[in-house]
């Protein structure tokens, strides 16, 4: 990879944030419900035993205000592709994407981060606007952790906005030979071709320019 490269995006989710479009999602949590007077302020709340996101639940750590799925994502042992839907909204026109690692079924922790992490993103302007990129093999965590094939684990992608605020989502996986995830191609991994709204990024580790 050099250390810097254009991607460019299409408008694919209007208003949405950040989508996980391979090797899945936890689930859809773009929405928003309640005030913020609800919650005295806080980004999560109880009113009456239902919970209200005022700032929408995916500003909540770690996966975004969704519980562990029960349906886990077959992904290879020895690393995979990531495609994400970044999804900006206005005022997030630059951002930090990090890729970290959960392991086990339920993670204490999402402190792994995985290869080419974290990385800069440059969008065409500071208005909303969506589309897709794809890491075809994101390498595991350095040195650090070794998986088996079956062993359970959670991806976690984290856009950090430039004002601070970071959204999260997820996808539950388990680890399996190569041989038995499905073939990523240019259907599930691909950089959209949009020319009007062109995305710049590039790795933050200087190790990883060459």
């Amino acid at each position: 990879f050099s250390p810097r490269i254009s991607i460019l995006i299409s408008a694919v989710f209007v208003e949405a944030h950040t989508i996980i479009t391979y090797p899945g999602w936890r689930g859809n949590n773009l929405g928003a419900n309640g005030s913020i007077a609800d919650t005295n302020g806080l980004g999560v709340g109880d009113t009456g035993g239902a919970l209200v996101y005022p700032y929408g639940m995916q500003w909540i750590y770690p996966c975004g205000g969704l519980p562990i799925s029960q349906n886990r994502t077959k992904w290879p042992v020895t690393g995979g592709a990531i495609a994400v839907s970044p999804g900006m909204s206005a005022g997030h026109s630059t951002a930090l994407i990090y890729i970290n690692l959960g392991v086990g079924s339920t993670p204490g922790n999402y402190s792994m981060q995985m290869g080419y992490s974290p990385f800069e993103i440059a969008g065409p302007s500071d208005n909303g606007y969506n589309g897709h990129f794809c890491l075809p093999q994101i390498p595991l965590p350095a040195g650090s952790y070794t998986p088996s094939v079956g062993d359970e684990a959670t991806i976690q992608v984290v856009e950090a906005a430039k004002h601070g605020a970071a959204l999260y989502s997820c996808v539950d996986i388990v680890f399996a030979d190569a041989a038995d995830v499905a073939e990523i191609n240019q259907t599930n991994c691909f950089n959209s071709t949009d020319p009007d709204t062109r995305v710049e990024f590039g790795f933050i580790n200087s190790s990883l320019d060459s």
